[in-house]
């Protein structure tokens, strides 16, 4: 049975175990609210367990569901941790206070920098950026199931999430290598200000990017 690490406690955190207790993995909880990640792992059930940032990681599946702005820290305070492992990067560099604007520079994306941080020591892969917390937790938006677009280098690594991700009731997309992270991000720049905007009303984050057939 594979074991997944998830470093944060939130409602990303909360889909994403749900998820991978559905592919019937081992899910781990570091989260730095204790009391929030003791919740967690008791909603959770059998088959989750908590712990704090910064302890030893268990498993090879290492996912960062933390903001953008707590990458650099968690990966400098875990160092030599996590070499070896597959680090997925989940998150949207979104100025949230206009959704307007991406944070990252021109020519790079989140996943990206985490990689340069890395410097090698291990595979990052992008995923689940483009799902939001309530339609993980459900696997589906309107009788389809999520589509999850994967963005990586290492054409093994991408393989071991698509597995992840299939065994979850997701349905897995390669988008190709981790470049496409930037297009990944900046296309949830557009679909989280279409959740606030005062043209769509009825969007409650509970909307859906679908590649069809």
């Amino acid at each position: 049975m594979s074991t997944v690490t998830i470093v944060g406690s939130g409602r990303m955190a909360r889909g994403i175990a749900i998820r991978m207790l559905h592919a019937r993995c081992q899910v781990r909880i570091l989260g730095r609210n204790g009391e929030q990640t003791r919740t967690l792992v008791e909603e959770l059930g059998p088959g989750a367990q908590g712990g704090y940032p910064g302890e030893s990681i268990d498993g090879h599946v290492v996912v960062l569901a933390i903001p953008y702005a707590d990458i650099r820290e968690l990966v400098l305070e875990y160092g030599s941790g996590l070499d070896g492992k597959i680090v997925v990067d989940i998150s949207n560099p979104v100025d949230v206070a206009g959704f307007d604007r991406l944070l990252t520079p021109p020519g790079t994306s989140s996943a990206e920098q985490t990689a340069e941080l890395l410097g090698g020591r291990a595979d990052v892969v992008k995923a689940f950026n483009t799902v939001f917390s309530g339609t993980l937790q459900e696997g589906r938006v309107a009788g389809e199931p999520l589509d999850v677009f994967l963005a990586g280098d290492s054409e093994q690594a991408k393989a071991v999430i698509s597995r992840l991700v299939a065994g979850s009731g997701l349905r897995p997309v390669d988008a190709g290598p981790l470049r496409r992270s930037r297009e990944l991000e900046a296309m949830m720049l557009l679909v989280m200000g279409l959740q606030v905007g005062d043209a769509h009303p009825h969007f409650n984050w509970d909307t859906a990017l679908k590649i069809l057939p």
